[in-house]
């Protein structure tokens, strides 16, 4: 939809958990960066005009058989290229090395050391740094040889090819993880790649991306009506607000009120939306019919389905009743678009299936924008508070499509709803109290399935338990659980416990994600 960039690096994804975070990291240096299949052909890179090319990690061995592999024109396209773990390795595969598993593998911390030869060399990757820097290693195969064209620039003890540069094409790599904070100088390192190899001069602005996105809304969507889905969440807020500078009165908001929403959510949501936004807004009040559509249901899945069954008829009649409408507006992030696969296709014509609204029929037959689709979480937050949005709205936690009920662990009723929402109001106001919000990424309640013994005013109860959830994450791939503070805990606990009625016990979850997920459902 948008010219985004003049300037762009793409990372080719072999697998790594870290592929999100190496483009924000680009992204962060003012470059746009976009990530592409790892078996993009050097013809499609050709039509795309990057400026450099980062092949990133992966959980495979390069040679074993049907490991991930890069068309190897790629290499003689004369752009510099950054390999990283295994896009290292296989850079240097492709042009003559050769890659083993060896006994002596490095996960975390390593020393590293710049070798003699980073001066004259590798200077441009290495510049302004010093010879020993530590490093975040995370791999069992290594370099063990590497050919003629390519010079070692650095080393750890156990280690010896930990860098390595090409010696007539711009082709870079590096053993150890440039763009996880354990690795203190990986910014500097990504910044000489960017700047003094790539020649990149940094020209990309989320307040550029506003201007042209609002623009081209405005281009594509002429007279026509577009429908909006809110959610209360961040993401459909953000769009709202774009949307709303980019066609006013042409807009249209479908809030679904399911019954499954945070405490006084819904009012905060309409009270938000009539004091920011000016555009019709049609809410859909809906709490009996998810209700009872999920009557009975324990499995999680079959939740999700139900859900999104009734989400569909709530949110498909009230759309008829709007005259005029021939666009639905997502909050579609670029994680999303990596996730499901299409991160180098271009915006479906017709709603189809997507899990930001709950999965649309065809027949509802409209065309789709997604003005959010090229950004990560953090930068859609940003540009909310370029367009205008508060802070409470800006930085509210994410919320589940499919509300408490997936925190509402067996049958969803409306008693245990009420338990689950005060509960989980407690959590958030003392996280909130504690200074500790922003800290944190995610902080609520669930609901357990069992009882427990207990003792209240001398007499023997036999009452609900509650598990208290708070985790720390970049990009929600992947999540440690947080170190609140044990008073902090035992204030929550408390509360809970006193003031939610049918609750005689909390717990705090200390699982990150892997191996746990964030939600329980």
């Amino acid at each position: 939809m948008t010219r985004i960039a003049d300037e762009k690096i793409l990372v080719l994804d072999f697998g790594s958990q870290y592929a999100q975070l190496i483009a924000r990291r680009v992204r962060q240096q003012e470059v746009y960066c976009e990530i592409v299949r790892h078996n993009i052909t050097a013809e499609r890179i050709r039509e795309l005009a990057p400026m450099g090319l980062i092949l990133s990690g992966g959980p495979s061995s390069v040679y074993e058989e049907g490991a991930p592999k890069c068309d190897p024109e790629i290499f003689r396209l004369g752009l510099p290229v950054l390999g990283i773990c295994y896009g290292m390795q296989l850079a240097c595969e492709a042009l003559g090395g050769q890659v083993e598993n060896t006994p002596a593998r490095e996960y975390g911390r390593a020393r590293c050391r710049v070798g003699d030869n980073h001066q004259t060399e590798g200077s441009e990757l290495f510049a302004g740094i010093g010879r020993e820097l530590q490093v975040w290693m995370s791999h069992g195969d290594q370099v063990a040889r590497v050919s003629d064209d390519f010079v070692p620039l650095a080393a750890t003890d156990t280690c010896p090819i930990a860098a390595v540069k090409h010696r007539q094409w711009p082709i870079y790599g590096l053993q150890f993880h440039h763009e996880v904070t354990h690795t203190p100088e990986g910014p500097k390192i990504l910044g000489n790649f960017l700047a003094g190899v790539c020649q990149c001069t940094g020209k990309w602005k989320l307040g550029d991306f506003a201007r042209e996105t609002i623009e081209a809304v405005r281009r594509r969507v002429g007279d026509k009506r577009v429908i909006c889905g809110l959610s209360g969440g961040v993401d459909s807020a953000v769009v709202a607000a774009l949307l709303s500078q980019a066609i006013g009165a042409q807009l249209s908001c479908i809030l679904v009120d399911n019954g499954l929403l945070r405490k006084d959510e819904a009012e905060a949501v309409i009270k938000e939306f009539t004091d920011h936004f000016k555009a019709d807004l049609h809410v859909v009040h809906a709490e009996d019919k998810f209700l009872d559509a999920l009557a009975g249901v324990i499995e999680p899945q079959e939740k999700r389905k139900r859900i999104g069954h009734a989400f569909i008829d709530c949110f498909a009649d009230e759309a008829a009743k709007i005259d005029g409408a021939e666009f639905l507006a997502q909050g579609t992030l670029y994680p999303d678009v990596i996730e499901s696969g299409g991160a180098t296709d271009g915006p479906a014509a017709t709603i189809k299936l997507h899990h930001n609204v709950g999965g649309l029929p065809d027949d509802l037959d409209f065309k789709l924008i997604e003005p959010l689709r090229d950004l990560f979480k953090d930068e859609g937050r940003e540009l909310g508070l370029q367009l205008g949005l508060p802070e409470e709205i800006v930085w509210r936690h994410p919320f589940p499509g499919p509300g408490l009920a997936v925190r509402c662990l067996g049958e969803v009723t409306r008693e245990r709803l009420v338990t689950l929402r005060e509960a989980d109001a407690i959590v958030v106001e003392e996280i909130k109290r504690a200074g500790l919000y922003r800290q944190t990424s995610q902080s609520f309640a669930v609901l357990l399935p069992i009882q427990s013994v207990g003792v209240m005013g001398d007499a023997r109860t036999y009452d609900d338990v509650v598990a208290v959830r708070s985790i720390d994450s970049e990009d929600f791939m992947t999540a440690d659980w947080s170190h609140l503070p044990h008073d902090l805990l035992a204030h929550i606990s408390t509360r809970i416990i006193n003031e939610v009625s049918g609750v005689n016990r909390v717990v705090y979850d200390i699982s990150s994600k892997p191996p746990a997920t964030i939600e329980w459902e």
